[in-house]
C-alpha cells in the first residue's frame, strides 16, 4: 500500500476532523490575505488625507481583530487535526502489534527485536507526521498560495504577478531534486536508527553477561560507531531539508527585485499607487510561507514513505502458523502424534522423524534423550509452534489445525526451558494466566510448585517485584514461579520442558510428588515432562527416548531399566554422580 492510499483511507473515515480543520484553515487564510489589503487601503488613505483620526483606529481596531481570529483558529485546527492524526499512529501500532502476536518464533528468529521497537516508535512517527503535520502544511500552503496568487492577480496588477512567478518553475525542479535525495537519506536515517536501537536493546538485556566479560569498554565503542552512523544519516536528510530554504530565498528575492522594478515603473508611470505596491510586496512576502511548506511537505511525505516502506513488509507479512481452525474448544480426549517428522528450513536432517506417541487424558508422558534429540522441537509441534512436514497430530479425534489457536492455548500450560518472568510482583505472575485468581489460589500454586516458603522469605512476600526478566530471582526460583503460574491455569495439558533443570533434587522430588496430588484431584489432566535429568520422569505412565528425533526406546521407567539401553546406562551414571554429590 502506497503512503498516499494509507492517508487517503484514512481521511475518508475521519473526514469531520479534516473538514473542520479544512475550513478553520480557509479561515486562516483569508484572514491573511485581508490584512495586506488593509494595510494597503490604509496607508492609500493615508497619502491622499482622506482618512480621520476614526476611521484610522477603526482601520487598526479591525488589523487586531484579524490577529487575533487567526491566533485562535490556528490553535483550534492544530488541536483538532493533530487529534485526528495521532489516531492514525494508534491504529498502525495497535496492527503492527496484533501481527506481531500472531507470529511464531520462526518469525522472531528472522527479525531483531530493536528493528521491531524502531519501526513501532520511529518508523510509525514519520507516517504519523505525513498524516498530520503534512496534510495541514500542505493544505495550508495550497489554499494561502491560491488566494494570494488570486489576489495579486486579480486584486492588484496582473503584469506584477505575472513578473513575480517567472522565478518559482526553476524552484520547482530545485524541490523535485532535492526531495529525491531526502527520500533516499531518511531511508538510511531510519534503518541507522534501528540497528542502534538493536544494540542498546542486547546491551541492557545482557548487561551482566558484558560486565563478566569485561566487555563494557568494547560495547561503548560498539553504540558510539552506531550512534555516530546514526547521527550522521540524520544530519545527511537534515542537510538536504537545508537547501529548501536557499531554494525558497533565491526565489523570493528575483520575484522580489522585478516586481520592485517594474512596479517601480508604473507608480512613475502613475499606473498604480504607492498602497497598492506595498500591499502586492505584502502580498508576496505570504508567499513564503507556501514556499516553506512545500518543503516542509516533501521532506515530511518522504520521511513517511520511507517509514511505510520499512513497516509494511512486516504488516504484511505471512503468518507462520495459520489460524484457520474453527473449532473453539478442546474436547475430552487422546493426543496422538501419528508418524510426524519436521525438519528446520536450514537443516536437511529432520527434528523429528516418524514419531508416533498416544498420550490419554490423565497420563503423564516422560521425554527423555540426548541433546538435540528431539525433545523441544516435539513440544513445539504440539503448542503449534511449528508445523510438521508430514505425519498427524490430532487431539480428542481433531486435527490440531481444526482448533483455533487460542483454544490450544487455553488447553495448554507450558513452561519452557528458560523461564519468562514480567516486571511485576511474584503473585501478578503467577496469575497471568488468572488475573482474577484470589491469593489463596495464588499460594496454593506457589506451595505446589514449592516456592512458597522462598516467597515468605522476601521482605514484601508476594508483593515483591520481581524486576525485568525476573533478575531479582535465582534460576531455580524463576523456573518455580513459571510452574505455579501453569498449575494456576489449571489447563487440561501441562507441558514441562527441562523445567526443573535449575532446582535441586530434593526440590524437584517435591514438585513431582505435589504434581501427583494435582493428578489426583483432576484425574483427566495430562502431562508431557521432558528432561535431561531421568529422575523427572520416573513416575510417569509411559517414556519415550528419543535420539536423532527417533524414538529409540520406550516403556515405563522398569521396563527401560530391563531394556539395559540408552535410559539404563544414563539412569545408572546419574545415580552415581547423585550419590557422589551426596558424600
Amino acid at each position: 500500500m502506497s503512503l498516499a492510499r494509507l492517508i487517503g483511507d484514512f481521511v475518508r473515515r475521519h473526514w469531520q476532523s479534516y473538514a473542520s480543520s479544512a475550513v478553520m484553515l480557509a479561515g486562516v487564510a483569508l484572514c491573511t490575505i485581508l490584512i495586506p489589503r488593509k494595510v494597503g487601503a490604509l496607508i492609500d488613505g493615508l497619502a491622499a488625507h482622506s482618512l480621520d483620526q476614526h476611521a484610522l483606529l477603526v482601520g487598526l481596531a479591525q488589523l487586531l481583530g484579524l490577529g487575533v481570529a487567526i491566533y485562535v483558529l490556528r490553535v483550534s485546527w492544530r488541536i483538532r487535526l493533530y487529534s485526528a492524526a495521532y489516531k492514525l499512529g494508534v491504529e498502525l501500532r495497535t496492527r503492527l502489534y496484533a501481527r506481531l502476536s500472531s507470529q511464531g518464533p520462526a518469525f522472531y528468529q528472522r527479525q531483531r527485536t530493536g528493528d521491531l521497537m524502531a519501526l513501532a516508535t520511529n518508523d510509525i512517527d514519520a507516517i504519523e507526521m505525513a498524516a498530520g503535520e503534512a496534510m495541514l502544511a500542505g493544505f495550508d500552503g495550497t489554499l494561502t498560495l491560491l488566494m494570494v496568487l488570486g489576489i495579486m492577480t486579480l486584486g492588484v496588477d496582473w503584469r506584477l504577478a505575472a513578473i513575480a512567478l517567472l522565478p518559482f518553475p526553476l524552484m520547482a525542479y530545485a524541490f523535485w531534486r532535492i526531495s529525491s535525495h531526502i527520500h533516499t537519506a531518511e531511508a538510511d536515517a531510519l534503518k541507522r536508527f534501528s540497528s542502534l536501537n538493536d544494540h542498546v536493546q542486547e546491551s541492557l538485556s545482557g548487561v551482566r553477561t558484558l560486565r563478566a566479560l569485561g566487555l563494557e569498554q568494547r560495547s561503548a565503542q560498539q553504540f558510539a560507531e552506531l550512534a555516530g552512523h546514526a547521527s550522521a544519516a540524520s544530519l545527511e536528510a537534515k542537510k538536504w531539508e537545508a537547501a529548501y530554504e536557499p531554494a525558497v530565498g533565491l526565489t523570493l528575492t528575483a520575484a522580489t527585485g522585478l516586481t520592485l522594478g517594474l512596479g517601480g515603473y508604473l507608480v512613475w508611470q502613475n499606473e498604480l499607487t504607492v498602497g497598492a505596491l506595498t500591499s502586492f510586496t505584502m502580498y508576496l512576502g505570504q508567499l513564503i510561507w507556501p514556499m516553506f511548506a512545500a518543503g516542509w511537505v516533501l521532506s515530511l511525505v518522504e520521511r513517511g514513505r520511507a517509514g511505510l516502506a520499512r513497516l509494511q513488509p512486516l504488516l504484511d507479512a505471512p503468518l507462520t502458523v495459520e489460524d484457520k481452525g474453527t473449532l473453539e474448544e478442546v474436547g475430552k480426549g487422546a493426543l496422538k502424534l501419528d508418524q510426524v517428522s519436521f525438519a528446520y528450513h536450514e537443516q536437511e536432517k529432520p527434528a523429528l522423524d516418524k514419531v508416533s506417541v498416544t498420550l490419554e487424558p490423565g497420563q503423564t508422558l516422560g521425554l527423555v534423550g540426548p541433546t538435540g534429540a528431539g525433545k523441544s522441537t516435539l513440544l513445539r509441534v504440539l503448542l503449534r509452534q511449528a508445523t510438521p512436514q508430514a505425519g498427524r497430530v490430532t487431539w480428542a479425534g481433531q486435527p490440531l489445525e481444526a482448533y483455533r489457536l487460542n483454544a490450544l492455548r487455553a488447553a495448554t500450560s507450558w513452561v519452557p526451558q528458560e523461564s519468562f518472568l514480567f516486571s511485576a510482583t511474584i503473585a501478578e505472575n503467577i496469575a497471568l494466566a488468572r488475573p482474577g485468581a484470589s491469593r489463596a489460589e495464588i499460594e496454593h500454586a506457589a506451595k505446589m510448585a514449592a516456592i512458597h516458603d522462598d516467597i515468605l522469605r522476601f521482605p514484601q512476600g508476594y508483593d515483591t517485584p520481581v524486576g525485568e526478566k525476573g533478575i531479582t530471582l535465582s534460576g531455580g526460583q524463576r523456573q518455580r514461579v513459571a510452574i505455579a503460574r501453569s498449575l494456576l491455569a489449571d489447563s487440561a495439558l501441562l507441558l514441562l520442558d527441562d523445567a526443573l533443570s535449575a532446582v535441586d533434587t530434593g526440590t524437584e522430588t517435591r514438585i513431582l510428588e505435589h504434581l501427583a496430588e494435582l493428578r489426583q484431584a483432576r484425574p483427566e489432566r495430562a502431562a508431557i515432562i521432558a528432561s535431561h535429568r531421568l529422575s523427572a520422569v520416573v513416575g510417569a505412565d509411559r517414556i519415550i527416548v528419543l535420539r536423532d528425533g527417533r524414538i529409540v526406546e520406550a516403556g515405563t521407567h522398569d521396563e527401560l531399566l530391563a531394556l539395559d539401553g540408552w535410559y539404563a546406562s544414563q539412569w545408572r551414571y546419574q545415580q552415581l554422580e547423585a550419590s557422589l554429590e551426596a558424600s
